[in-house]
């Protein structure tokens, strides 16, 4: 049995979402994993989630005793140039989850010890490539695969409700778009789920209902399930996790071209420029007032979502990070 540690930030929900879903085969392999968070929150003592063991920052103070004692460390965004320093006087194998294509990302996967870095799109290894041939002397990671952040249907899987919603209301999201469109269209109801980070634009309209942020388990019941159409006008997304949960209902999802959103989107999405307010509306009347366009969007969404099936991606992930633990 592997014991695996990761010290993981706690500002992006996406982020957390998928470092649990990948988490749980390791588990179900019977792995020992512990999670050690970086930052001060409401939680001071240690508890288990799911079969992960959580050690908030207060409740042990010996996390290089924990790296000496590990297999494997995982970390990811600004956790990895600390985490990558303890393990190389240990010793032991790093696993970089590459979450967004931001110069710091590559930079740090590239500090010489990185023996998986595990990138969540083809566009991000792509870009990888691209750092890597701009900087030559930069030491590669000893191995690299692409995850896409699991998804499992059938946990996110509702009947459609009636809202128009957008998932983090800060303006790089598209809180100012939610809030022009409600203003043009008085009559339909949104939903404005607020972010764990970014100031957040939430109208003080009659047919706009604010729900505070909403944990990645409850989405289905609390967000999807009262979801007509979702929009993701994003400036940037190196994925975009909430999308794909909703193709698992056959929500539409109105998204900003950014690389990310095509590549997991795909077909089973609706893209139009964040700044064409006008394109918005009309896409949104449409999917709302013609049956049949509704239904095919929906079905084009579903097809999306089948595609998307984490199960291979995880299977190889869970080898690769045993075989770092044999090694």
């Amino acid at each position: 049995m592997a014991r695996v540690h990761l010290m993981p930030p706690q500002h992006n929900a996406g982020a957390e979402h998928m470092l649990v879903s990948m988490l749980r085969p390791l588990v179900e392999r019977g792995h020992d994993v512990q999670v050690w968070l970086s930052r001060y929150g409401k939680a001071h003592e240690v508890y288990d989630y799911r079969g992960i063991r959580v050690v908030p920052l207060e409740a042990r103070l010996d996390f290089p005793t924990a790296v000496r004692q590990a297999d494997v460390l995982i970390s990811h965004l600004e956790c990895v140039p600390s985490t990558s320093a303890l393990a190389r006087g240990y010793g032991k194998p790093v696993v970089v989850l590459c979450h967004n294509t931001h110069r710091p990302t590559f930079r740090d996967m590239a500090a010489g010890n990185t023996a998986l870095a595990v990138y969540n799109s083809r566009w991000m290894q792509a870009e990888a490539e691209l750092f890597f041939a701009e900087y030559p002397k930069a030491v590669r990671p000893g191995a690299g695969i692409i995850v896409r952040p699991p998804v499992f249907a059938d946990e996110y899987a509702t009947k459609p409700g009636k809202a128009v919603t957008l998932v983090n209301c800060n303006v790089e999201k598209g809180g100012r778009v939610l809030e022009a469109l409600a203003r043009r269209m008085p009559e339909q109801q949104f939903l404005a789920v607020k972010g764990a980070y970014g100031e957040q634009i939430l109208p003080d309209l009659p047919n706009v209902e604010v729900l505070d942020h909403v944990d990645g388990a409850d989405m289905r019941e609390r967000v999807y399930a009262r979801t007509r159409v979702l929009l993701m006008p994003s400036s940037y997304e190196s994925w975009g996790r909430a999308g794909v949960e909703a193709l698992a209902s056959g929500l539409p999802v109105i998204a900003h071209p950014t690389p990310g959103l095509c590549e997991s989107l795909g077909r089973g999405g609706i893209f139009v420029d964040r700044t064409d307010i006008d394109g918005y509306e009309a896409v949104l009347t449409k999917l709302l007032s013609s049956p049949s366009e509704y239904r095919l969007a929906s079905k084009r969404a579903r097809e999306r979502s089948r595609e998307l099936n984490p199960t291979a991606e995880l299977r190889t992930w869970v080898e690769e990070v045993e075989s770092l633990a044999k090694s």
